[in-house]
């Protein structure tokens, strides 16, 4: 089946770009690496696996194999229509399928935003064995489920209740060429250098391939079809090693979503990026790179 990559990869990068096939979908596929140890790369919203471009050589270079899918919907992956096929069992679903289609004997959750509520759930659910979990700048969701109960952070999601509209949010996303795509990153940055016009075009040009704007938004009307029940039973531990990166000037997400997060982690880390938005591993990628090599262990030099 012919397809057309969502982002290009500098032929120095050594990242490559493919189509994976697990659970039953397509995945398009950044990977860099080798080894038995994977470290699972999931984007945000409104992302791509480019999101990770400046993690994947460190990654690779530490002794992992590094995987940065393209989640459902985004990019050149199988983009199922409807809003269910979008509820959180599905996308957790496709982490497992992932990680099995890999082969790897260990692995190590590595994400950011959309793909940080993935992360949090598949530790607390115990879908797979991992080792370790990095989430960025996405608070556990029991501390966002508390959040939401203010009018400080209700306000700050308002978008949540927008996207449920039928129809207005895919004609915002998308109309002037993607202009509230390239804005969402612009404009929320704080170093705005980071988020140069060939950047905000490579996001631009994926939200507009057909089906794409609808299904990003469908993850957020089928989290919001899921209510309460998502989180399960019992209180949502997360029993492995945790870091928590946080870019302080996060206009989506309060800081103080990161209190209490002990209550539900023993054995957690936490590194805020002061003057740092939400756009955390892409704006301070020297900084992140520099937190994830001091705390994660080293697979080449344990080997």
């Amino acid at each position: 089946m012919d397809w057309t990559p969502s982002w290009a990869p500098a032929p120095d990068s050594g990242i490559t770009v493919r189509m994976q096939e697990a659970g039953g979908l397509r995945f398009e596929l950044a990977e860099m690496g080798a080894g038995d140890h994977l470290a699972l790369c999931l984007h945000g919203f409104p992302e791509l696996s480019f999101s990770w471009r400046f993690q994947m050589p460190l990654l690779a270079g530490l002794g992992y194999r590094v995987w940065a899918p393209n989640l459902r919907g985004y990019g050149a992956s199988s983009r199922p229509v409807g809003v269910d096929a979008y509820a959180i069992e599905s996308l957790l679903g496709d982490m497992a399928a992932l990680i099995d289609a890999s082969g790897a004997k260990r692995v190590t959750l590595i994400a950011h935003d959309w793909g940080g509520a993935l992360a949090w759930m598949f530790a607390i659910r115990k879908i797979r064995p991992i080792e370790r979990l990095v989430v960025m700048n996405l608070p556990h969701p029991a501390r966002f489920a508390e959040g939401l109960k203010t009018w400080k952070q209700r306000r700050k999601s308002w978008y949540i209740a927008f996207f449920q509209l039928p129809w207005l949010p895919e004609a915002m996303l998308t109309r002037n060429r993607a202009a509230a795509i390239r804005r969402m990153f612009r404009g929320m940055a704080i170093d705005k250098t980071r988020s140069p016009a060939d950047v905000l075009d490579v996001y631009a040009n994926a939200a507009l391939r057909p089906g794409a704007a609808t299904a990003m938004v469908n993850w957020y009307r089928a989290a919001a079809r899921g209510g309460k029940g998502a989180l399960g039973r019992g209180k949502p531990v997360v029993d492995v090693p945790t870091l928590v990166v946080w870019g302080d000037e996060d206009a989506a997400l309060g800081v103080e979503l990161l209190d209490g997060t002990e209550r539900f982690v023993p054995d957690l880390t936490i590194r805020r990026l002061p003057g740092v938005s939400h756009w955390v591993q892409q704006e301070a990628p020297e900084a992140v790179n520099a937190i994830l090599e001091e705390w994660l262990p080293h697979p080449i030099r344990s080997s």
